[in-house]
């Protein structure tokens, strides 16, 4: 069975080198924002869904709490692995199965790790995943993007250059996707890879959080955790609290 986009691309090195410029103070100032919101408790359990290479596992298990990071690549678990303590552990784990059943009181999914599948069956999947690895009334963290202010200011060409390669970038809408085409030429070899992220709106998310188990508390728009709006808004934060019914 050929390889989803989501399994070559966060696997590749080139990943990588394009989001190297992600940087780590805009990660912590949002772990930060959101401990002083949550206040989790000191003995608490966190997971953190679609880790990647685990800096945010990592920002969360420096502040004191035990962290589990689960990721589909083995290679971002195998670089994260590297970090691993007593409190923090990473594994590779796919998000639509269930893991570690009513074991977390926080389970964070930041960065627009979601929106990947083809179906929505799948990604109702996961987010009843995420369901089931909660305690009761445990609490999810899903951070994605504003998919309507994208849509409104789409740059559908651009070219970035990093670590001398120039990463030629074009962006699109179909099917209810926003879809990023990247390609490069790296060592006289040319390579293309694809981002394809579902345009979920608020609506979108209302929906699927009820269907899978989960109420909203709260939402927010940047990591600021200011409000949200749907124009001005780069973000879309949901607090959301596992049902007990």
């Amino acid at each position: 069975m050929p390889k989803k986009w989501f399994q070559n691309w966060f696997s590749s090195p080139y990943y990588h080198i394009l989001y190297h410029q992600r940087n780590d103070e805009e990660a912590e100032f949002f772990i930060d924002n959101l401990c002083a919101f949550l206040k989790p408790q000191p003995e608490a359990k966190l997971l953190d869904i679609a880790c990647g290479r685990g800096r945010h596992s990592v920002y969360l298990n420096k502040k004191g709490y035990d962290v589990t990071g689960i990721d589909l690549s083995n290679s971002n678990i195998k670089f994260a692995q590297q970090f691993e303590n007593e409190s923090l552990q990473f594994l590779v784990h796919d998000m639509r199965n269930a893991f570690y059943i009513n074991y977390f009181d926080i389970a964070y999914n930041l960065f627009t790790s979601f929106g990947y599948f083809e179906t929505e069956k799948d990604h109702l999947k996961a987010l009843s995943a995420f369901n089931k690895s909660l305690k009761k009334s445990g609490i999810l963290v899903l951070d994605y993007f504003n998919s309507e202010k994208i849509m409104r200011h789409l740059t559908h060409q651009e070219v970035k250059h990093v670590d001398g390669i120039d990463f030629h970038i074009s962006k699109k809408v179909e099917n209810e996707k926003i879809i990023k085409s990247i390609s490069f030429e790296h060592k006289n070899k040319e390579f293309s890879f694809k981002e394809e992220v579902k345009a979920f709106s608020k609506k979108d998310f209302e929906s699927m959080f009820n269907q899978s188990g989960f109420k909203i508390l709260n939402h927010f728009g940047d990591y600021s955790l200011n409000p949200f709006d749907e124009v001005k808004s780069d973000r879309l934060i949901f607090i959301c609290q596992k049902n007990n019914d």
